[in-house]
């Protein structure tokens, strides 16, 4: 029986580290005294089980971890240097980059450049997209679980929107295209900060599904950012997604038949009203699009790779070579 894991990382992306969760090891999050960004521990907002445990920084230096996983700039660059001692430094490293680069999206050199940490995308595009230096870089696909008691209806005959903060994010998440969509068809925003825009307010994680499903179809207007996990999350459900054909998005959804994809807002625009016409056709597509779901963003693949990513890394102690396992069942198929 191997031994669990013990993988040190922080409170970055809550609804990824919940799923990422699900996997068979433990995962330790820092604590500070103020709860400052990164330090918040386990939180209050997702029902996080028993193998993910708080440790107030003070203790750290004495707590023996297999790994250490970095999730934003300030872990590697300042975190690492502040609260890890030079010996647990040495332990093995990977980096979660969670999004695709954003000064230039083809030209921007990654922040880590070492042989001996692992860079891990959670796209294939985001990893094309990079300038992964001297690191070893693997793509890891997302994985999601939907409560098994909640199903599409699309009884509602609207659209919804889910993006945060969208009045501050502006063009680069589609403030734009929203708004001209919303002119024409009726949409709702949830997120936070969506009041801002008229929105509903934020849902809970553990509340989005439920809410979701009702919806007719669900409208992502993102010009550039990472796979959404609520796009990936509407999918599992059933939800038809109608969306800007860019980044990741491109190779998921095959446009007319498990989805919609277009660069023309006005030609989505058309597609939403369609399938706010014929709830058949809705509830067709969302199929389809659950099906892509099931194969590509299931729990079970996306805590396995990563288990084998973390033991991988722990066993060489330094440059790993891994192959990622996605999109295997699809491949089986053509």
């Amino acid at each position: 029986m191997q031994t669990r894991l013990k993988v040190f990382t922080w409170h970055v992306h809550g609804s990824y580290l919940y799923y990422l969760s699900q996997g068979n090891y433990d995962i330790y999050l820092p604590v500070n005294e103020a709860r400052t960004e990164g330090y918040i521990g386990r939180g209050a907002t997702y029902p996080f089980g028993s193998n993910v445990h708080e440790i107030p920084v003070k203790d750290i230096p004495h707590t023996a971890f297999d790994c250490i996983l970095f999730q934003s700039a300030a872990n590697y660059q300042t975190d690492q240097y502040e609260i890890l001692t030079p010996e647990q430094r040495q332990l093995p490293k990977i980096y979660l980059e969670h999004d695709p680069p954003r000064q230039h999206p083809t030209d921007t050199r990654h922040i880590v450049d070492s042989p001996d940490t692992i860079v891990v995308h959670v796209t294939s595009f985001n990893k094309l997209m990079w300038d992964n230096n001297r690191s070893p870089a693997v793509v890891i696909e997302h994985g999601v679980m939907i409560p098994d008691q909640v199903h599409y209806t699309g009884q509602l005959e609207r659209g919804i929107v889910v993006v945060n903060n969208l009045a501050k994010r502006g063009r680069r998440l589609g403030l734009d295209v929203f708004r001209e969509a919303s002119r024409q068809v009726p949409l709702d925003l949830v997120g936070m900060g969506a009041d801002e825009l008229g929105g509903l307010g934020e849902v809970t994680h553990t509340e989005l599904p439920a809410f979701i499903c009702q919806y007719r179809f669900f409208f992502n207007p993102i010009r550039y950012t990472s796979l959404g996990l609520a796009v990936c999350e509407a999918m599992m459900m059933g939800i038809p997604v109608v969306a800007l054909a860019t980044t990741e998005l491109a190779t998921i959804i095959c446009n007319g038949q498990s989805g919609f994809l277009d660069t023309n807002p006005a030609a989505l625009i058309n597609k939403m009203d369609l399938l706010l016409r014929k709830p058949e056709l809705a509830a067709r597509i969302g199929a389809e699009g659950r099906k892509i779901a099931e194969r590509r963003f299931n729990i079970q693949r996306f805590t396995r790779e990563w288990e084998a990513l973390f033991r991988t890394a722990v066993a060489n102690n330094g440059p790993v070579s891994y192959i990622s396992g996605q999109h295997t069942d699809v491949e089986k198929e053509i």
